[in-house]
């Protein structure tokens, strides 16, 4: 059987690096192309020496492919990515061009026209605890926003069983490589070092994500999220905190409570390989390196409500390994190949 011919646009990112290293160590597809502009003709091993391994030349165009990986930045992404779809390469692209339906919440949120909005319908939500059966047959399929992947995967249990009220808050910390590999003050070693900031307060692009999904395993009347993120400095994680008010009389209090909702969480995700339910509250280091999300639900005893922890690392199931998985998925692999991989700790 022939292997699996597979390309990265835009390598020279954070996530294009990461979806290297992991497509480079994958047991059934060969990783032939990738580009970078501002690195073009040079040996991948010598721009990355961490990627020395990988004997290719970042070229300033894709070479022939049977799938490919775009980690452009929004609206340049998606029109890259049309041109391959044309020559029906399948695509997985890790901008948020394709992860709204709605374009005009697409524009108002990113501040751009988008360039292929024929093909927000057909774009598959690349969240395979989710929508597995849609991403198999998919042609394009969109990687999910770190904080996303992480707050829908902590609510979606108690979202489904419409165990909740109707407004939910989202906070969540991530890692400084969240915020890409070009350098701004915010991010500038001096700046972020021994420092702690809430930003976004006007609305942050990833919350549409939160709600679309979240509402899509509802009937009747649409939840809403606050969501605050925050930045914090270190290099790779997100730890969401999500809080949810119960409906009267949907869970017991106490530890009975707590029992039964860890139970509900654990019948959820009894079958997804990438989704643990932690027995403590997880830390960002119990995932770092891994396509793992750790989730840790409880009840507060003084108030009863839901308080619902999650941990991914932003690059590897916030991004690059979920690509993978979806990958896996696409070309009827087993989702977990490449992707085995335990956290680095410490």
């Amino acid at each position: 059987m022939a292997t699996t011919r597979v390309g990265i646009i835009n390598v020279t990112g954070y996530v294009g690096m990461e979806l290297a290293r992991l497509l480079h160590q994958h047991p059934q597809v060969e990783l032939t192309s990738v580009t970078g502009r501002s690195a073009a003709g040079q040996k991948l091993g010598k721009v990355f020496p961490h990627l020395a391994s990988i004997n290719l030349t970042i070229e300033p165009e894709l070479g022939e492919v049977d799938l490919a990986f775009s980690a452009m930045p929004h609206k340049e992404s998606a029109t890259a990515v049309v041109p391959l779809l044309k020559r029906g390469i399948k695509v997985i692209d890790a901008s948020a061009d394709f992860r709204l339906k709605d374009v005009a919440e697409y524009e108002r949120r990113y501040g751009v026209t988008h360039p292929a909005p024929e093909l927000l319908s057909n774009a598959v939500y690349g969240l395979p605890e989710l929508h597995r059966t849609e991403i198999a047959p998919a042609q394009l399929v969109s990687i999910p926003g770190c904080y996303p992947t992480s707050a829908i995967l902590a609510l979606a249990p108690v979202v489904k069983a419409d165990l909740i009220e109707l407004e939910v808050i989202v906070d969540s910390k991530s890692g400084t490589s969240g915020a890409g590999r070009t350098p701004t003050q915010t991010t500038h070693y001096s700046e972020v070092n021994e420092d702690v900031t809430a930003y976004a307060l006007e609305g942050h692009r990833h919350l549409p994500e939160i709600t679309q999904e979240l509402n899509i395993l509802r009937t009747g009347q649409a939840l809403s999220a606050t969501f605050v993120p925050h930045l914090i400095p270190m290099t790779r994680g997100i730890l969401t905190t999500c809080y949810a008010t119960p409906l009267p009389g949907k869970i017991s209090d106490g530890e009975k409570g707590r029992e039964w909702l860890r139970q509900l969480y654990e019948d959820f995700y009894k079958d997804e390989p990438f989704v643990q339910v932690a027995g403590e509250p997880p830390h960002t280091k119990h995932t770092w390196g891994s396509n793992m999300c750790l989730i840790y639900p409880t009840i507060a005893p003084d108030t009863g409500r839901l308080v619902i922890i999650s941990c991914i690392d932003n690059l590897v199931k916030g991004a690059a390994g979920g690509g993978v998985q979806n990958m896996n998925i696409m070309l009827g692999l087993p989702e977990v190949a490449g992707l085995q991989a335990s956290a680095v700790f410490p």
